[in-house]
């Protein structure tokens, strides 16, 4: 596929590789990237465990993540004595920790760390268990994320709200407001998005059509019922401009990735998911005014930086997998990836580029908006399931390369990967 050249309309001061054009391709910097090693030693995902997800209860974000771990090894063909390296996260629950090594009888770990970037984790970790493997700081790492935010009985939003703490400090000005939660603040991107181009109710519906679409293919989504855009008008306010088909969903599971190299993965029981980019950036605007807020996010930084390691272009990925915590979220971040020019994202999302039928293979699996929010590790999931070749009904033909997006905070933090199907 081939799209446009990005032209930057707002100021960016992230970087100037934002402002690269997408279709080029530039050598990456110098230091040890995946290209730079032998074959052999480049890092790839072997394994991917993921639990019940959605209502389902009785288990702890504890025990979600111990059982997703073992998932992957299995997955991999791995004992869990193989695994030296464990990377932990979860979300509002902060069910776990450190203390999963011992949940799983792990013994002399070259490397275990809890990470958190919220949304943009599951990408950050898989970045760090490529480098900790490609050094040799360990063979096979172990990452995984869970959360049981979701009690029988209680909506998901009540479930969000009940954990939900007043800001103190300067942070508590907006508070006083009446703006205490991320629907309330990506409303606001939302807006100002909506101001400064142009975009509408109508286009935002065209994302959570399209990604239903997708959906009713997917037998581990919550949502398979197809949706029109009267349907999404039809839904209840969230914070205006969101309908409640603009928000993601609230689940309860666990989900695992194995990152190891390529020799190791060479005799187990999956085809390699190669680890070929990579790149985070962290704006450092939270909850300040800045020129672009809702505007350009942390994706026109990393995304370019992610396809500059990896040697590709923009015009070489063949799906794209985006967090989509918001309708707005996806169409934000297909402006600053470059699959149009900025302010342009409205227009594109709503021509038919997206769905199954369409152009762009998006969020393929139906995305947080209507499979299921397991954070970063959405994407990431249906990801390896595309690169393996492994996803049914909803598989596109055509997989080599798959781009993967995390977004975390409010617009604060993100993550890009590039991966690549088994040769």
């Amino acid at each position: 596929m081939t799209w446009p050249r990005r032209k930057e309309t707002v100021h960016d001061h992230r970087s100037e590789a934002a402002a690269e054009p997408a279709g080029e391709v530039t050598a990456a910097a110098p230091g040890m990237t995946p290209a730079s090693l032998p074959a052999a030693r480049r890092p790839v995902i072997a394994g991917l465990g993921m639990t019940e997800l959605g209502r389902t209860y009785g288990r702890t974000a504890a025990r979600f993540a111990a059982d997703a771990v073992r998932l992957a090894a299995a997955d991999a063909g791995l004992a869990l004595g193989d695994i030296d390296g464990l990377l932990v996260s979860s979300g509002v629950s902060r069910g776990v920790d450190l203390s999963l090594q011992g949940d799983l009888g792990l013994h002399d770990l070259g490397l275990l760390s809890e990470m958190q970037a919220f949304g943009s984790t599951a990408g950050a970790m898989v970045q760090v268990a490529s480098m900790a493997v490609m050094s040799g700081m360990a063979s096979a790492v172990a990452c995984v994320w869970a959360d049981a935010p979701l009690r029988q009985g209680v909506s998901g939003s009540d479930a969000y709200s009940a954990r939900r703490r007043v800001p103190e400090g300067w942070r508590g000005l907006s508070a006083a407001a009446g703006i205490v939660s991320p629907n309330q603040l990506y409303a606001l991107a939302a807006r100002r998005h909506m101001g400064r181009f142009g975009t509408t109710s109508d286009q935002l519906g065209a994302i959570a059509v399209a990604q239903r679409d997708w959906a009713v293919r997917n037998p581990l989504a919550q949502f398979r019922q197809p949706i029109t855009l009267e349907d999404y008008h039809a839904s209840r306010w969230i914070a205006e401009p969101f309908h409640l088909l603009d928000c993601c969903l609230v689940s309860n599971g666990g989900i695992a990735v194995i990152v190891t190299t390529a020799d190791r993965a060479a005799g187990l029981r999956q085809p390699p998911v190669w680890v070929r980019g990579w790149a985070q950036a962290h704006p450092g605007h939270s909850g300040r005014r800045f020129d672009d807020f809702g505007l350009v996010t942390g994706a026109a930084t990393a995304g370019p930086a992610a396809l500059r390691m990896a040697g590709v272009g923009l015009a070489d990925i063949d799906v794209v997998e985006l967090y989509d915590c918001y309708t707005y979220t996806v169409l934000v971040t297909l402006e600053d990836y470059g699959f149009c020019d900025k302010g342009e994202g409205g227009p594109l999302v709503a021509s038919g580029v997206l769905g199954s039928d369409g152009k762009l293979k998006l969020n393929t699996g139906g995305g947080q908006l209507s499979s299921y929010y397991m954070w970063g590790m959405t994407p990431l999931s249906e990801a390896i399931i595309q690169a393996r070749g492994q996803g049914g009904e909803r598989q596109v033909p055509r997989h080599d390369l798959v781009l993967v997006s995390g977004n975390g905070g409010i617009l604060d933090h993100h993550s890009t990967l590039i991966l690549a199907a088994a040769s």
